[in-house]
C-alpha cells in the first residue's frame, strides 16, 4: 500500500477514536447531570433550545454554587427556625394571606443565613437546586401564589399549596438531615 493510504487509514482511526471519546465524556456528563439534578435536569432541558445548552446551564449552576460559602445553621438556630415556622403555620388557620407572605421571608431569611445569595428570586431557585433539585420545584411554585396572592388573585386552596411547598423547602435548607443532593447521589 501506499503511504498516503495509511496516513487516511490512521487519520481516519484517530478521527474515529476521539469520536468515541468524546460521545463517552458526553454520555458520562449527562449521566452526572441527571444523576445530580434529578427532576430539575428534565424541567432544565425541556425548556433550553438544546441538551447541551441545559446542560450547560447546570454546570454553570454547579460552579455557582460551589462559589458561595454554604454553611448549615447551629442546632440552636435551626431549633428556633423551627419554633418560628410553626407559629407562621398556626397562623395559617386564621390569616392564610399573611402566613404564606411570613413563610416566604422565613424561608428567604434562612437561605440568607446559610450564606444563599437573595437580592434575585431566579438566582435563588438557581442555587438551590443544586443542593435541593427535587423541592426547587415546591418553591417556585409556592412563590407563583405568593405573587398570586400580592394580587389578590390566590384562593385558600392555593395559599395551603404554598405553605406546604414553602415547609417542604424549608425542612430541606434547616438540613437535619442528609441533604437532598447527597441522597440522590448515593442513588
Amino acid at each position: 500500500m501506499d503511504a498516503w493510504v495509511w496516513i487516511i487509514i490512521v487519520v481516519v482511526a484517530i478521527a474515529l477514536l476521539g469520536f468515541v471519546a468524546w460521545t463517552l465524556v458526553t454520555k458520562r456528563r449527562t449521566e452526572q447531570l441527571q444523576s445530580r439534578f434529578g427532576p430539575e435536569y428534565e424541567r432544565t432541558v425541556e425548556q433550553a433550545e438544546s441538551r447541551r445548552e441545559a446542560e450547560s446551564e447546570l454546570s454553570a449552576r454547579m460552579k455557582h454554587r460551589q462559589e458561595l460559602e454554604i454553611q448549615p445553621v447551629s442546632p440552636e438556630t435551626a431549633d428556633r427556625y423551627a419554633l418560628e415556622w410553626r407559629d407562621v403555620q398556626a397562623r395559617f388557620v386564621d390569616q392564610p394571606n399573611e402566613a404564606v407572605k411570613d413563610a416566604d421571608r422565613l424561608v428567604t431569611r434562612l437561605m440568607q443565613e446559610r450564606g444563599y445569595p437573595t437580592d434575585d428570586f431566579e438566582q435563588r431557585v438557581a442555587d438551590v437546586s443544586v443542593d435541593h433539585p427535587i423541592v426547587v420545584e415546591n418553591y417556585r411554585g409556592a412563590h407563583m401564589v405568593w405573587i398570586a396572592n400580592e394580587q389578590g388573585k390566590a384562593g385558600t386552596e392555593d395559599l395551603r399549596r404554598a405553605m406546604v411547598h414553602y415547609r417542604s423547602l424549608f425542612e430541606e435548607l434547616l438540613e437535619r438531615e442528609t441533604p437532598e443532593a447527597e441522597r440522590l447521589e448515593a442513588r
